[in-house]
């Protein structure tokens, strides 16, 4: 995995990345040690996922990574390629106004993610929201994973700055 500086935006530096990428994560091997907990902890034990001697014969040659463990590595993919908003005290995830699955991520594949910001928007003081247009990247591979609109909400905490 490549490192990323860490480094933190005022709210206008923020306003200045709308239309703009503002990171992209280093990669990340989707191992099959990995797909197997994320099946077990999800109870998603499907054979496309969990058993390599079926899936090799099936139709994507091999087992695949589950399209919502894909999903949720873009929160640490964020942590790593995003910036910080100064002053915030804590974010959370607000949703996703549009997510498409497009490839299969096999077994061992490395995929990152791009991160562009479509909007910023404090909705009211200290309530800052941020819209991303994230494409996940499998190396080597002309088509994505997964692109999402992806909303993002941060609290800036008046005791911190």
């Amino acid at each position: 995995m490549e490192e990323h500086p860490k480094r933190a935006l005022s709210l206008d530096g923020w306003r200045a990345l709308v239309g703009k990428r503002a990171g992209t994560s280093g990669w990340h091997e989707v191992s099959q040690a990995t797909i197997d907990a994320f099946g077990t902890l999800t109870g998603d034990e499907q054979w496309i996922h969990i058993d390599p001697t079926l899936a090799k014969d099936g139709p994507f040659g091999g087992t695949i990574a589950h399209g919502f463990l894909t999903l949720s590595l873009l929160a640490p993919m964020s942590l790593e390629a995003l910036p910080g908003l100064e002053g915030a005290g804590m974010g959370v995830n607000y949703g996703f106004d549009r997510l498409r699955f497009l490839s299969p991520v096999p077994s061992g594949a490395r995929i990152r993610a791009h991160f562009d910001v479509t909007s910023v928007e404090e909705s009211r003081p200290g309530e800052v929201t941020f819209a991303l247009a994230v494409t996940v990247e499998i190396e080597g591979q002309d088509r994505p994973a997964l692109a999402a609109d992806w909303i993002n909400r941060r609290y800036i905490d008046k005791r911190i700055s």
